[in-house]
């Protein structure tokens, strides 16, 4: 562990690292002679949460909260004694924290009041969840050995932690996440996508390292002075996803053979996807432009999916490094140790929700039926005629639409164009549509909207009409 710690405190000032240090040696004392469920020292858990949390270049206070995080589980210490021992920040993090290890998945009311308070601790400070997010991952990655209940712990990882880490932008977290969990809630399919796609993917691995000198030589001659070209590892979870939608035909998935282009700047991302078409034509609608429409969570790159060598259909994802970074750790890849709390905060709007519920001062079990929408279905993003991108859960309609753009809008939506042909407006949309909103100043909200919309705005602001019209 000496090593482990070594390799945090590298990351730090002297100052901080003499409080990371206080925090190790603190918890090393709180939980000497305790074991995991494996055998394991059970020191051995904070430690890598704090690992994780300094590999995603977190500040000091979070790292040292990371280490302490179970201390007032496991002993009888108060928030009190850890604000004496290492101030205020640390020891609210620490307690929120502790708050957070109740929360269980069910539907049960304590269940609901719990994931509440975890919510809005991550509205008043988002390291509180970035070290839950850590901490669930580092018991994913150590499943096995657990003696509890493991679907259950899988379970959440999936309909919870996972999706709020993908809202916070931290897309590898997400995956990886995503990829301990599956053989725990859903073993036989496991096993079966473990049976149709591992010769194949053996086979694009072997592709890929045979395309990739070739890339690579392409674009020396072309002048482009690349930093990377890696094969993109396909996660094994949200395969399984994908392959639902087509009836588990490996055919009709076009990226499972990926390559990643990291150049230099965004002018190089561009001309990098000129020259990948200049070789290689691509297939119709499958370039995506997310640098100059980027998804709502942060996530910029430049995606094509080409007619490569000998015809075999290749996907390749162009960015620069601060996109990388930002697309596997978002919010944190951001992370500056000088940087106050929440730093990104304006960026990411599901946050700003947040803070419009609070002061709703809504019930958890509202607090929790508008989540299970708002923020862990899935997301589907959407253009106004001017480009702007709006995100909805999948099955929004274009009312839902409508009250996202604005209340006025919303009320007096009469018709929807749909890439220009009128649609019903509680017809389903789809990813990527562009959206006209057809307005009628004499239209009133129907409660018959309340039927088929999606979205906990839309639901509360035709309620709120129709209240006032009744």
């Amino acid at each position: 562990m000496s090593e482990t710690l070594n390799k945090i405190l590298s990351k730090y000032t002297p100052q901080e690292a003499e409080t990371i240090r206080q925090a190790f040696d603190f918890a090393q004392k709180i939980h000497q002679g305790q074991k995991r469920d494996s055998g394991e020292e059970y020191f051995s858990h904070p430690v890598e949460v704090a690992k994780i949390l300094a590999d995603l270049n977190l500040d000091y206070e979070t790292v040292s909260a990371g280490l302490l995080h179970d201390v007032l589980e496991e002993s009888n210490y108060k928030p009190e004694d850890l604000e004496k021992e290492f101030g205020t920040n640390i020891a609210f993090l620490v307690k929120s924290v502790t708050k957070l290890h109740r929360v269980s998945y069910g539907g049960d009311k304590g269940f609901r009041e719990n994931f509440h308070k975890m919510i809005l601790a991550t509205a008043k400070d988002i390291r509180v969840v970035l070290i839950k997010l850590a901490d669930r991952l580092h018991n994913l990655e150590t499943l096995d050995g657990y003696k509890g209940n493991k679907e259950r712990i899988a379970k959440e990882a999936l309909e919870i932690y996972a999706p709020l880490a993908d809202r916070l932008g931290m897309g590898e977290i997400k995956g990886v996440m995503e990829d301990y969990a599956f053989p725990f809630v859903y073993p036989e399919d496991y096993k079966k996508l473990l049976d149709l796609a591992a010769s194949q993917m053996a086979e694009n691995k072997k592709y890929l390292e045979k395309i990739k000198p070739e890339v690579e030589k392409i674009l020396k001659a072309s002048g482009i002075k690349y930093l990377a070209v890696n094969a993109r590892a396909k996660h094994l979870y949200s395969l399984w996803r994908k392959l639902q939608k087509y009836d588990f035909n490996l055919e009709r998935i076009y990226d499972l053979a990926a390559l990643r282009v990291i150049v230099p700047d965004v002018a190089s991302c561009y001309e990098t996807l000129g020259i990948l078409h200049k070789y290689w034509p691509p297939l119709p609608n499958r370039i995506k432009d997310f640098i100059a429409l980027a998804k709502p969570n942060g996530y910029q790159s430049l995606h094509t999916t080409v007619f490569c060598e000998n015809g075999k259909i290749t996907e390749f994802q162009i960015r620069t490094p601060e996109m990388h970074l930002n697309a596997d750790y978002g919010i944190a890849g951001h992370w500056g140790y000088k940087e106050d709390a929440n730093p990104l905060t304006k960026k990411y709007s599901w946050l700003r929700q947040l803070a419009e519920w609070q002061k709703q001062n809504m019930t958890s079990e509202d607090f929790w039926e508008n989540a299970k929408i708002d923020f862990f279905k899935n997301r589907i993003f959407v253009f106004t005629p001017k480009g702007d991108v709006i995100e909805l859960p999948e099955g929004a309609t274009p009312v839902d639409f409508a009250y996202a753009v604005h209340s006025d809008l919303g009320d007096k939506c009469s018709q929807a164009k749909v890439l220009g042909k009128i649609t019903p407006i509680n017809q389903s949309l789809n990813d990527g549509d562009i959206v006209e909103i057809v307005i009628n100043k004499n239209q009133r909200p129907s409660r018959d909207w309340l039927n088929f919309v999606k979205t906990s705005k839309a639901r509360a602001k035709i309620r709120e009409r129709l209240r006032l019209i009744s």
